[in-house]
């Protein structure tokens, strides 16, 4: 194993523990920096790269700023994120507000509130993107795919758009070298100026997703049997660990943005980790039990976040009943059921999903971080 690997090993699975640590300051100081060679690992209440990197960039935070050049890719996640450097690959970010100002090598790959592709912005491959606002205003090289409430195209795309959406504008400087194909609500506003070179095709529009996925989306008998198991999942979970729930429903009411975080940083650092171990003889079986274990971690987060729901609920509406078993079980249920519907809004309902899985696995790597009690 080489060096590199070895520092890269390391970082992936400190980071975590680090940030974790850590978490017990104050959220708004909070900063975590860690290179493994050329890559660097950073994550905080607030965090700016100033320097070029060589390798990637893993960074998360409530504020994320990218002003050095990124050599790899970039994967950042925050409550703003914004992208002033180019990155010579793929960049893979997800928050509340992106903006994307700079060059991107190859791939873009984005999911958030408001997300913006800005004049300055120019993709060498292509873009996936979903959010609730989405404006490409910059350069795309390859193909758009683009789902959000709202979308506006007033750049140059040279390869073939597919977009769905509750409303739908070319701009003035729409260039579209392929076809655009489209299923909203509304009629495509399209400025005089725009261009489509392929032809427009409008879609039919249903609030549901592509086909091969609709049965679980939407109301399909698997996408049923999965709900129904995931309420049993967090009745059995919240009334076989009352304590262990209680304490996660405080840290999601506490230290939400502080979960956010570790969350993203579990998500990114655990399969680095096994990945990791798995190039060495000795780290296969360790490595092959963290690749077991790591979806029932998302699915245990996920389901917590929907059991700290339906007790944040109990507690606001019926406090009185807060500490009944019974009602904790039945709220517990009631908040997985409420998550589990909302995953099915069209357009946002992935990035819900998303976001309390995020949240749920930080607040469980939280526990952690908890300081002995006196004796």
């Amino acid at each position: 194993m080489s060096p590199r690997l070895i520092a890269a090993f390391v970082v992936a699975l400190l980071a975590l523990g680090v940030a974790a640590q850590e978490a017990r300051t104050d959220e708004r100081t909070v900063k975590v920096e860690r290179r493994a060679g050329d890559d660097l690992f950073t994550a905080g209440g607030s965090v700016r790269i100033g320097r070029p990197v060589g390798g990637d960039v893993f960074a998360a935070g409530g504020n994320v700023d990218v002003d050095g050049a990124v050599g790899g890719d970039a994967v950042v996640a925050g409550g703003n994120v914004r992208i002033g450097a180019p990155v010579a690959q793929t960049l893979y970010a997800a928050g509340g507000q992106l903006v994307i100002s700079a060059p991107i090598g190859h791939n873009a790959r984005i999911a958030g509130g408001e997300v913006e592709f800005d004049r300055r912005a120019q993709v060498a491959g292509n873009v996936s993107v979903a959010g609730g606002q989405v404006t490409i205003e910059g350069r795309v090289n390859g193909y758009l795919r683009v789902a959000g409430g709202s979308v506006v195209i007033d750049g140059a795309i040279e390869g073939d758009v597919v977009s769905t959406a509750g409303s739908i504008e070319l701009g003035p400087n729409a260039r579209i070298g392929g076809s655009l194909r489209y299923a909203s609500r509304d009629a495509i506003k399209q400025h005089p100026d725009a261009q489509v070179l392929g032809g427009i095709t409008s879609l039919p529009f249903e609030a549901r997703a592509p086909a091969g996925e609709s049965s679980y989306a939407v109301g399909g008998g698997a996408g049923w049997v999965w709900t129904a198991g995931l309420l049993l999942v967090a009745v059995v979970l919240s009334a076989a660990l009352p304590e262990a729930s209680r304490r996660v429903t405080e840290t999601l009411l506490r230290r939400p943005a502080m979960s956010l975080l570790l969350g993203f940083i579990a998500l990114v650092c655990i399969p680095v980790a096994a990945i990791l171990l798995l190039v060495t003889i000795i780290g296969i079986p360790l490595g092959l039990l963290v690749l077991l274990l790591y979806p029932p971690l998302l699915l245990i987060g996920y389901v917590g976040t929907g059991i700290g729901v339906g007790h944040l609920a109990l507690r606001r509406y019926a406090p009185t009943r807060s500490t009944q078993t019974g009602w904790r079980i039945a709220a517990a249920a009631a908040g997985m059921l409420a998550l589990a519907l909302l995953g099915r809004l069209p357009w946002l309902g992935g990035l819900l999903v998303f976001a309390a899985l995020l949240i749920g696995v930080g607040a469980l790597a939280l526990q952690f971080a908890r300081r002995p009690q006196a004796t």
